[in-house]
C-alpha cells in the first residue's frame, strides 16, 4: 500500500516526540541502519544526549502545541532537500474514567495527541504535496480501535488519529506520498509506567521499533503489534455492542 522502505542508508527522517519510549528507540534503530535522523521533543537534555555520539543525527527542540515551532523546524530541515519520512510520536496519557473526569487533562490529551499532528501537517503538507515525495507516519494505539475502560481522554484522541490517517492516505497516496498509522499494544514507556493493571503482551520500546521498521519494509498502511494482542482487539470491535460491553467488563473486571 506504500512504497516499501528497505534501505535506510542516507534516508532523511524526522521523528517528533523522540525523547523517550517508542520515538527514542525508533530513532536509535534508524540511525543504526544508516538513516540521517533528526529528533525533536521538548526535552533538550535528552535530545543532546541522543545526538552526542551519533554523527549523522541532529536535534531540534520544540513543543508540538506551538505551530510556529513546527513550521520553523520543517523549513530548516527542507532548505536544501526533502525529508523521506516524518514520524509523529509525541503523546500524552493519563488513565481516566468518567467518575474522575478532568477537563484540563482531557484538553491536554487533545492538544498533544491530536492537535499536535494537525500542527505538523500544517507545516509540512504544502511542500510535500507540491513535490509529491515523502512519507507521513503517525503513532496511534490499539486503544483507538474501540472504547476501553480508563481510556476516556486517551482513547478518543487515538481513534481520531486512525481516522485522520485513513483520510490522509486516500488524499495523498495518489500524489505519491506514503501514509501510515502505527497502532502499538502495551509498550514499556514512561507513559505506561503509571498503569497499575496487568498489561498483556507487553513489549519493550526496542521491540516496538523493530516492528515499525518491519512494517515500513513491507509497505504497510497500518503497522499494528504485537499481532496476538492487536488482532484480538480487532476481532472484539466486530462484535455487537451487547456482547462487546459485557465481554470487556468481564475481561477488565470493571
Amino acid at each position: 500500500m506504500n512504497p516499501p522502505i528497505k534501505d535506510w542508508r542516507g534516508k532523511r527522517v524526522w521523528i517528533v516526540g523522540a525523547s523517550s519510549g517508542i520515538g527514542h528507540a525508533l530513532a536509535d534503530l534508524l540511525d543504526t541502519l544508516g538513516a540521517r535522523v533528526c529528533v525533536s521533543a521538548r526535552n533538550q537534555q535528552s535530545l543532546n544526549a541522543f545526538v552526542a555520539n551519533r554523527p549523522n543525527a541532529f536535534a531540534i527542540a520544540l513543543d508540538v502545541t506551538q505551530p510556529g515551532a513546527l513550521a520553523l523546524a520543517f523549513d530548516q530541515l527542507t532548505v536544501h532537500e526533502h525529508i523521506d519520512l516524518i514520524v509523529y510520536c509525541a503523546g500524552h496519557y493519563t488513565a481516566m474514567r468518567a467518575q474522575d473526569f478532568d477537563l484540563e487533562d482531557a484538553r491536554k490529551h487533545f492538544d498533544i495527541n491530536y492537535l499536535g499532528v494537525l500542527n505538523l501537517l500544517d507545516a509540512c503538507l504544502p511542500k510535500m504535496t507540491s513535490c509529491g515525495k515523502g512519507h507521513f507516519s503517525v503513532v496511534s494505539s490499539v486503544a483507538g480501535y474501540s472504547g476501553l475502560p480508563k481510556s476516556l481522554a486517551y482513547g478518543p484522541t487515538k481513534a481520531a488519529l486512525i481516522h485522520l490517517a485513513e483520510v490522509l492516505y486516500l488524499d495523498l497516496h495518489p500524489l505519491g506520498i506514503g501514509v501510515s498509522v502505527i497502532n502499538p499494544g502495551f509498550v514499556q514507556t514512561p507513559l505506561t509506567a503509571q498503569n497499575t493493571f496487568h498489561m498483556p503482551a507487553l513489549l519493550t520500546p526496542e521491540q516496538a521499533a523493530r516492528e515499525i521498521v518491519d512494517g515500513y519494509r513491507k509497505g504497510e498502511f497500518e503497522i499494528h503489534f504485537p499481532k496476538r494482542f492487536s488482532r484480538f482487539l480487532k476481532l472484539l470491535r466486530l462484535l455487537p455492542y451487547s456482547i462487546y460491553f459485557t465481554l470487556i467488563g468481564k475481561l477488565t473486571g470493571l
